[in-house]
């Protein structure tokens, strides 16, 4: 009974740890992205452009804070839904683009990794490489973000016509329709229309402050989207089809792995998506996990 309590008490520790430790890094990345958005222009840019270069180290933070945005989406940056949910929302206005787009997208993405979606497969019956091509590259360099940031439209419209076009777009290569249609519910779709109008406030009300600077936060905005589009494809680039569990561990030196918030072991996360980012790591030790290759020959290739 003493050993059970003991353990039941390093446990309710460790949860109390990685509550902790979503709410501490969501502040970090709220503050560091105001930072970027507002303090930068009005406080640091009219002494000296130069300081432009501070986006530099925010745009390749990326993949950090996309992973939090990750953990918002599977339930596991708090414990408590309610605050996961907010923790999400305001980290994805910062981000550019709805988090109920973005949950939605990712839950599909577990559903139907290397069936509807495998970006890099064509037909050759159907189409060619010279065809292929322009919409991958596009994609891979970009376009994944842009997408998701493009999708503001949307709530312009009624959802009655998002259902609609759920229905035109849907197609057995592609989560368009399914995405559309669950962004089209009735409460996703409120919560949608309110992230998007702050979304515009926000970003319109940063691009006044940078003024004539602005190209700069454009070209931050740019990095971020590239660094996301290649990640969110070199995990399961070449994988085998019509598995959605096949994704790439990919090797990290140790600090770049916990920037990562360990999102290079993506095919562990795809085997057992409810780990929160710090659980990877010690399961994937103790299941003798073998990396598939190194993150920066993934990209490469």
């Amino acid at each position: 009974m003493t050993e059970r309590r003991a353990g039941n008490a390093v446990r309710a520790q460790r949860r109390d740890d990685g509550r902790r430790i979503g709410s501490w890094l969501t502040a970090g990345a709220v503050v560091l992205n105001l930072l970027q958005l507002f303090a930068l222009p009005l406080l640091l840019l009219p002494r000296d452009p130069a300081w432009g270069w501070a986006l530099l180290p925010s745009a390749l933070l990326t993949t950090t804070f996309w992973s939090l945005i990750h953990e918002a989406v599977h339930g596991n940056l708090h414990h408590r839904r309610s605050l996961n949910d907010r923790y999400g929302r305001v980290l994805a206005v910062l981000y550019g683009s709805p988090f109920a787009l973005l949950k939605a997208g990712h839950l599909l993405h577990h559903r139907y990794s290397r069936t509807r979606e495998r970006a890099e497969v064509y037909d050759p019956a159907t189409s060619s490489w010279a065809k292929a091509a322009p919409g991958y590259y596009l994609r891979l360099f970009g376009g994944l973000y842009l997408l998701e940031v493009a999708a503001l439209v949307l709530a312009a419209l009624p959802a009655a016509a998002v259902r609609r076009l759920a229905r035109a777009v849907d197609r057995p290569d592609t989560v368009a329709g399914p995405l559309l249609g669950r962004v089209a519910q009735a409460e996703v779709f409120r919560r949608f229309r309110i992230d998007t109008a702050v979304i515009t406030v926000l970003y319109g009300a940063a691009f006044v402050a940078y003024g004539s600077h602005g190209w700069m936060l454009l070209a931050a905005l740019a990095g971020r989207g590239v660094i996301v589009s290649l990640s969110d494809n070199a995990y399961h680039y070449g994988t085998d089809l019509d598995e959605p569990l096949e994704a790439l561990d990919l090797e990290l030196p140790a600090p770049l792995e916990v920037l990562a918030l360990s999102f290079n072991l993506h095919g562990l996360h795809h085997r057992h998506p409810g780990l929160r980012w710090y659980e990877l790591r010690p399961v994937f030790d103790a299941e003798g996990g073998r990396y598939d290759s190194g993150w920066f020959r993934a990209v490469a290739r």
